[in-house]
């Protein structure tokens, strides 16, 4: 809790350590456990490092995962491993707390968040590779899922783990939902993108659907930059600069159309959807786009799966995560009301400034640069009761005082 206000970060990862995929992974599996070795050339002269480089060759680089050898982000540069490696060393005590629950919960106790929903870090690599077959795909999930669960067990009412599935055998998809929920993990999250040439709104996903529905399971959507899956801007550009720029939003805006497009949304009224780590700015266009134009000259084409405005679908049962200094953040909250976004921190990624909770609370929450804060109500409501209903969080949640 922080100024009175009770705290759910929707989106906080952990950095699964190393040793829990011998520990985790089935035995014919555990030869493709992943492990940590170094990226550059061994004994390259300088020289040659600095034509390969220019001015970064004098700056480290570090060590990456790898599984064989191989790593396990597709098409980042050397440069980009060696700017992100800069920032790491700025989040180092952040990156080692998020290896362990204890470490969560001193974070945690730290920034005033009181619940926080446990996302991956590597495994979102390991699952959603379009190279390896569906047995291994399965097989990280469930080690990791396993590993997350046993975590989330040391302080249940604080850590809520999403069970991170693997889409390449949607056949399976149903079975690794309820394996996750038996150990007691709390929602599912997948990725937006295209696998295997099937999107969200592909018809073998549907038994899926129904059953977050049936369960009562929230269904969140993460990306992540460099899978090996059919990711936007991964086809045009080379650096890590402008292949995240791309992912993360126009992923999310893809995967609302394909569940409203494919009819999910239409047949399963009850299915509650988040978008992570997206922004929120591009959210009033999209609906507009999707609401004046398309459905509005072609409703008929997808007469049955889109039976009304698309925005309204969203409205009724989508929430989308904000970051705060957002420019557009008040145009989103007056489009599609004050009890559809939710907050993430993302810690520990380093994408993201560690004191990021206390920066809702210097003046408020900027809508913009220099321009006005968040409204109390929307600022408490944000932060607990739509995340709480987005989680299935009953009132006994919230923590006493809030």
């Amino acid at each position: 809790m922080r100024n009175g206000i009770a705290i759910i970060d929707i989106d906080r990862h952990v950095m699964e350590p190393m040793g829990l995929w011998p520990e985790y992974l089935p035995a014919k599996h555990r030869d493709a456990a992943p492990d940590v070795r170094p990226l550059s050339p061994p004994d390259e002269p300088l020289r040659a490092r600095l034509d390969r480089l220019g001015d970064h060759a004098l700056l480290p680089t570090p060590p990456v995962v790898t599984v064989g050898g191989k790593p396990i982000c597709r098409g980042m540069t050397e440069v980009g491993y060696i700017e992100v490696g800069l920032h790491a060393e700025e989040h180092r005590r952040e990156l080692i707390a998020a290896e362990t629950a204890a470490g969560q919960l001193a974070a945690m106790d730290e920034a005033g968040v009181d619940v926080a929903v446990l996302h991956p870090t590597y495994t979102g690599f390991l699952v959603y590779d379009e190279e390896i077959d569906a047995d291994r795909s399965r097989a990280y999930a469930s080690a990791y899922n396993r590993w997350l669960a046993d975590q989330c067990r040391r302080a249940p009412t604080r850590l809520k783990g999403a069970a991170f599935l693997s889409r390449h055998d949607p056949a399976h998809m149903v079975a690794d939902l309820e394996a996750g929920l038996a150990d007691g993990l709390s929602a599912a999250v997948i990725r937006p993108n295209p696998v295997r040439g099937k999107t969200l709104g592909a018809p073998e996903l549907e038994p899926f659907f129904a059953a977050c529905e049936a369960n009562d399971v929230p269904l969140l959507l993460h990306e992540g930059t460099h899978t090996r899956v059919q990711t936007a801007g991964a086809s045009r550009f080379q650096t890590h600069f402008a292949q995240h720029a791309c992912s993360h939003p126009m992923e999310a805006m893809m995967a609302f159309l394909a569940l409203l497009e494919g009819g999910v949304l239409e047949r399963h009224p009850g299915l509650r959807v988040g978008f992570l780590e997206a922004g929120c700015g591009w959210l009033p266009y999209w609906l507009w786009r999707l609401d004046e134009i398309e459905y509005a000259q072609l409703s008929n084409e997808v007469s049955g799966r889109v039976n009304r405005r698309p925005s309204s679908y969203f409205r009724r049962q989508c929430w989308i995560a904000f970051e705060p200094g957002e420019a557009m953040l008040a145009h989103c909250v007056d489009a599609i009301g004050k009890d559809r976004v939710v907050f993430g921190t993302d810690f520990p990624h380093v994408d993201h400034d560690p004191a990021i909770v206390a920066r809702l609370f210097e003046g408020g929450a900027p809508l913009a640069s220099g321009g006005a804060s968040l409204a109390d109500d929307v600022l408490r409501a944000a932060l607990w009761d739509n995340p709480a209903r987005l989680m299935g969080l009953s009132e006994a949640a919230r923590p006493r005082g809030a």
